[in-house]
C-alpha cells in the first residue's frame, strides 16, 4: 500500500523512516525485506527531492575513507551489496577505475600516502603510474599532470534509478510511503511515537531520523536536542556536451585536502562530462543557486585538466547541498529509550554506502531483540535503463514517439514512469525517472508536450512554469 497525500490517515507502524533521500530508500528496503512494517515519510513531492537529487553518481571502493570508521563499513558493505543486486535489478554499472592525479611535487609526495591508506582500507588492487604511464591511459590529460594512483574498481552508476527500485521493492512487501508529508511535532509515550505531519498523524513502535539537510531540526523538533549541527555544504557542477564524453575514461579525482575531496572530472553514464562539485560552506539549508562567478571557476579548472574541454559548449549546471555536521564521520546512532535512531551526516559517499548504512542501522534495531520474518522469496523490480552503455528504450520497436529529442526520450518512457507503482511525483522525479529536458535544451522543445502528457498528474504543472 503506498500512501500519497491522503490527510487525516491514522496508522500504525514498527518503523516510520523521516526522509526518503538515498539513505532513507535504502532503508526502507533493508527493513521491509526483514519483514518490518515500514511508513516512508517525505516531505517532497517525490523521493530524492532534497540533498540526495545532486550528486556525482560515483559507486566508490572506500579506498580513501577514513581508516577504521564506519564511514568505511558502510561504503565497502553497500558497494559490495550494490554489485551482488544490480543485475537482477537492472541497474547499471560503467567500471571506468578512478585516477588521483597529481598536480605539483608536494602532491606526488602524497600518493604513496594515499595508497598506503588504500592497502589499509582493504582495497588492494590499487597502483601508483607514472607520468608516461598516466599519458597513455589518459591522452587529453593535461602535460601538467605529474603521476597517479590508479584505484581500478571505481565506477559510475545512475543515480536514480536504484533507489527507485529500492523503494518500489520495499512496497512490495508492505511499505507505505508518504510524499508531500511534512512533519511538524510528536510525542513519545514510552511505547510508541505519535508524530503529527502535514497530513494527519501516524503511529510508529520506532523513528529513524534521515532527513538530511533537515536532521537536526527533526532532532530538535521531537527530541528537543540534536546531537549533532547540520552545516550545509552547497556543491556546484558543471555539464559538458555530449561531445566531451569521450575526453575521459578513468573519474578524474585530486589529492584532497583537509577540507574538501576537490573538483572532480566524471564522465556520466548519460553521455556526457561533469565537473565539480564546489565545497561552500552556507547557512541556509534549501537554496542551491548556481553561481556565475563558481561556474566560471568551475570550467576554468576542467579545462586545466582536460585543456580540449576549452572547445566544448556547457549543455547544464546544478547545485546540491550536502548536509555535512561539525564532525567528519558519519553520525549514526540508536536512543534506546527513545525509540530513535538518528542517521546524520551522510555527505557526499552517502550513495554508495546507502545500503551498507541500511544494513548497519538494521544491526542497530535487531540488536535490541526486535525481529521481523525476513521475506524468503523477495519481489524483484526492474527499473528501464537510462544509460548509453546500455539499449536504450528508443532502440526497441513500439515506443509511440520521441518526446524529448535531446535525450531520446520516449512515450514510452514517460507513460511508464508515471504508471509505475511508485509514479514520478513531479517534474523534477519524471527527470530523474526518464532523463527527460536533461539535454543541451533543457526543455525548451519538449516542455509543451510533456505539459500534455502530465496535465493533472502534479502538484505544480508544466502549464504554470515548471518545466523551468
Amino acid at each position: 500500500m503506498r500512501g500519497v497525500s491522503g490527510r487525516g490517515f491514522a496508522m500504525v507502524s514498527d518503523v516510520a523512516i523521516i526522509g526518503a533521500g538515498v539513505v532513507g530508500c535504502a532503508l526502507a528496503r533493508r527493513f521491509a525485506l526483514e519483514g518490518i512494517g515500514v511508513t516512508l515519510i517525505e516531505a517532497g513531492s517525490d523521493i530524492l527531492s532534497g540533498a540526495s537529487k545532486a550528486n556525482s553518481a560515483i559507486l566508490h571502493t572506500g579506498f580513501d575513507a577514513p581508516p577504521g570508521s564506519l564511514e568505511l563499513a558502510c561504503i565497502k558493505a553497500g558497494h559490495a551489496e550494490y554489485l551482488a543486486i544490480r543485475e537482477a535489478m537492472g541497474l547499471p554499472l560503467l567500471r571506468c577505475g578512478a585516477l588521483v592525479v597529481a598536480w605539483s611535487e608536494a602532491e606526488e609526495e602524497a600518493l604513496e600516502g594515499i595508497r598506503a591508506q588504500a592497502l589499509g582500507n582493504g582495497i588492494g588492487n590499487v597502483a601508483l603510474v607514472g607520468q608516461e604511464r598516466l599519458r597513455a591511459m589518459e591522452p587529453q590529460l593535461s602535460t601538467q599532470a605529474r603521476a597517479a594512483l590508479h584505484v581500478p574498481d571505481e565506477a559510475l552508476i545512475d543515480p536514480w534509478s536504484p533507489f527507485l527500485a529500492y523503494v518500489e521493492q520495499a512496497m512490495a512487501h508492505g511499505a507505505t510511503v508518504q510524499l508531500n508529508t511534512r512533519v511538524t511535532g510528536g510525542t513519545f509515550d514510552g511505547e510508541a511515537w505519535h508524530i503529527d505531519t502535514s497530513t494527519g498523524t501516524l503511529s510508529a513502535r520506532l523513528v529513524i531520523n534521515c532527513a538530511g539537510n533537515q536532521g537536526d531540526v527533526i532532532e530538535k523538533l521531537l527530541l528537543g536536542a540534536s546531537d549533532f549541527e547540520i552545516r550545509p555544504r552547497k556543491g556546484q557542477f558543471v555539464v559538458f556536451d555530449k561531445a566531451a564524453h569521450g575526453l575521459a575514461s578513468a573519474v578524474i579525482l585530486p589529492v584532497p585536502n583537509e577540507r574538501t575531496k576537490g573538483v572532480v572530472v566524471t564522465r556520466t553514464v548519460f553521455g556526457n562530462l561533469l565537473v565539480g562539485p564546489t565545497a561552500e560552506e552556507q547557512e541556509d539549508r534549501e537554496r542551491t543557486e548556481v553561481d556565475h562567478d563558481q561556474l566560471e571557476a568551475l570550467i576554468r579548472r576542467g579545462v586545466e585538466i582536460l585543456p580540449a574541454l576549452a572547445h566544448m559548449p556547457v549543455t547544464a549546471c546544478y547545485a546540491g547541498l550536502r548536509p555535512a555536521t561539525e564532525k567528519k564521520d558519519y553520525r549514526i546512532t540508536a536512543k534506546p529509550g527513545q525509540n530513535w535512531i538518528s542517521v546524520g551526516g551522510i555527505r557526499s559517499t552517502g550513495l554508495s554506502a546507502a545500503l551498507g548504512i541500511a544494513r548497519y542501522v538494521f544491526g542497530l534495531y535487531a540488536s535490541r531483540g526486535r525481529k521481523g520474518t525476513p521475506v524468503d522469496s523477495p519481489s524483484i523490480p526492474v527499473v528501464p535503463n537510462l544509460t548509453e552503455h546500455m539499449p536504450r528504450d528508443y532502440a526497441s520497436p513500439g515506443y509511440g514517439e520521441i518526446i524529448c529529442h535531446c535525450e531520446l526520450v520516449t512515450r514510452r518512457e514517460i507513460e511508464t514512469a508515471l504508471a509505475r507503482p511508485l509514479p514520478a511525483g513531479d517534474f523534477g522525479g519524471l527527470k530523474r525517472r526518464t532523463r527527460c529536458a536533461m539535454g543541451r535544451c533543457q526543455g525548451f522543445n519538449c516542455s509543451a508536450r510533456l505539459a500534455s502528457l502530465t496535465r493533472g498528474r502534479f502538484p505544480v504543472s508544466l502549464d504554470a512554469g515548471e518545466a523551468r
